[in-house]
């Protein structure tokens, strides 16, 4: 069964295009090397609650692996606020 992974977090980013850049970077290594495409939200009434969205995961212990390694290889703690994390939940179809 297909996996869908939700993950939000506060950017303290003071540069929002560099922010997203980043984001978008990890995305990209996370896309070639699982064939997941990711999707990047960020609130409506809180433009610093990002939400990312990777739908159809079959592994999702191996993908949060693969997930995990680009987040640290670009350096995605910088985005933070001190204290801050990245908040993951997994949710099925009905």
């Amino acid at each position: 069964m297909s996996v869908a992974l939700y993950v939000y977090y506060t950017v303290a980013a003071a540069d929002d295009v560099a922010a997203r850049s980043l984001v978008r970077a990890v995305q990209d290594e996370v896309r070639e090397a699982t064939g997941v495409a990711g999707r990047l939200l960020r609130r409506r009434d809180d433009p610093g609650t990002w939400m990312e969205v990777y739908e159809g995961v079959d592994d999702p212990d191996a993908f949060e692996r693969v997930l995990d390694a680009a987040l640290a290889r670009h350096g995605f703690a910088s985005l933070l606020p001190p204290g801050g994390a990245r908040h993951t939940e997994r949710f099925v179809a009905l």
